[in-house]
């Protein structure tokens, strides 16, 4: 299977081809890498590996572990091929082909990018995160193919991309079009013995941009998702 696994290790000579030889070692084939920080002597790097299915993660943890200064921030399931640059731009080229299947072309391809679980595009209104009962008051637009039945979202107002993470260890990214209350919501799901990681500050940085160009190419088509459908009546 292809797994993520994301390490925070010292920015020093050395260090990174240790952890690649862990891997190695324990059995992944490296596939990709990625910097996602650097910073005070620190980065943290996102390795896509191939992993047999039938070896124990718990191998390639304390392998890990054992080096020094390297922490294990987070394993987890990747969904599809590791992800390039350009799948953003192909994405946005998508959704300008077909502006009337925008928000669930983005919807549906979000997940794959970022190495999520889910995702979903949700109708808010202002104070939401403040209501009694919020969850309930958010309509579902659109949904990703692996999304739950009823996603219990992050108690949030549209005004602003950022990450934060439940009580029930679900990760979310969550990301405003800037129109009509709707934002677009991401998850990584809490699984055992697997745990992903929060999401990054470049991971939101990556969605609030695709969700703002988006905004951008579907202009006022974004005020239809979550109205409800126009019957006609003879």
């Amino acid at each position: 299977m292809l797994l993520r696994v994301r390490v925070t290790l010292p920015d020093r000579p050395g260090t990174l081809g240790q952890v690649a030889r862990t891997l190695g070692v324990s059995g992944a084939d490296i596939v990709q890498v990625v910097v996602l920080e650097r910073l005070g002597g620190r980065a943290v790097d996102d390795f896509t590996v191939v992993w047999p299915g039938a070896a124990r993660v718990e191998r390639l943890l304390a392998g890990l572990a054992a080096i020094p200064g390297v922490r294990v921030d987070g394993v987890w399931r990747a969904i599809g091929a590791p992800t390039t640059g350009g799948q953003d731009a192909e994405l946005l080229a998508q959704i300008a082909a077909n502006p009337a299947d925008g928000v669930a072309t983005l919807v549906d391809a979000v997940p794959g990018l970022l190495a999520a679980d889910w995702a979903v595009a949700a109708v808010v209104p202002l104070d939401w995160a403040s209501r009694s009962g919020a969850a309930g008051a958010a309509t579902i637009g659109h949904a990703s193919w692996r999304a739950p039945a009823a996603p219990r979202l992050p108690e949030v107002t549209p005004l602003r991309a950022r990450a934060m993470t439940g009580p029930d260890e679900r990760h979310h990214a969550v990301a405003p079009f800037g129109r009509a209350g709707l934002v677009l919501v991401v998850a990584r799901d809490h699984t055992e013995p697997l745990a992903a990681p929060a999401f990054h500050s470049t991971e939101v940085d990556r969605l609030a941009q695709l969700v703002r160009a988006s905004a951008v190419i579907l202009d006022d088509r974004l005020d239809l998702v979550g109205a409800p459908p126009v019957t006609s009546v003879t």
